[in-house]
């Protein structure tokens, strides 16, 4: 009965084809004591197919979130860099104007703080790394550091989305496999009621 649901083939991270039946004759044998146990195993395959999706889907969530916010830190710190570069260019010291970038920056979701950034003696910015953890990186390494992890998340996406895709044709395949069973059976006990 489980046997035709052991993976002939899985994608690349592991998770299995789902099979496509053909024939319900095929892997029912003894219709009164397969069945249930065929259509339990089924229903068991589909829920896991739909909890990987749900795990898969929240992944997605989230990379949404960390890959503009990467794009974002990456944007200012280029831009810090562009004026720093500005700075060395020019050395004319009755331009005040490039040495100060005024910005607004974020302290909650609905407050927002006005602050001056002194570009010329701007050497390093602090990056959020998780877990409570903030370091002081320079501005080079910074941009290396970003430019690193957009590329894994970017990577990531990717292979999520081809999971999802993965996962969305194999739950249709299960649900089909399903929907046949069960028709199989109803078609089957009016068959035994007609002849009974």
């Amino acid at each position: 009965m489980s046997e035709i649901l052991k993976p002939k083939k899985t994608n690349p991270r592991g998770i299995p084809e789902a099979p496509f039946i053909d024939k319900v004759e095929t892997i029912i044998k003894n219709p009164d004591q397969d069945f249930e146990n065929v259509i339990q195993s089924f229903q068991e395959r589909l829920q896991q197919y739909k909890y990987m999706e749900l795990s898969k889907q929240q992944q997605l969530a989230d990379l949404n979130i960390k890959i503009p916010d990467i794009e974002k830190n990456l944007d200012i710190i280029n831009y810090i860099k562009e004026k720093k570069a500005e700075e060395d260019d020019e050395e004319d010291e009755d331009n005040e104007d490039g040495k100060v970038i005024v910005t607004n920056y974020e302290l909650n979701d609905t407050l927002y703080n006005k602050a001056s950034i002194d570009v010329e003696n701007l050497n390093s910015v602090y990056l959020w790394l998780g877990a409570e953890v903030m370091l002081e990186y320079p501005l080079d390494e910074a941009v290396e550091l970003l430019n690193d992890r957009l590329k894994k998340n970017n990577d990531q996406l990717a292979i999520i989305k081809e999971d999802l895709e993965f996962l969305k044709e194999n739950i249709t395949t299960m649900e089909v496999n399903t929907a046949r069973l069960y028709n199989w059976d109803v078609e089957r006990r009016k068959k035994e009621k007609v002849t009974a």
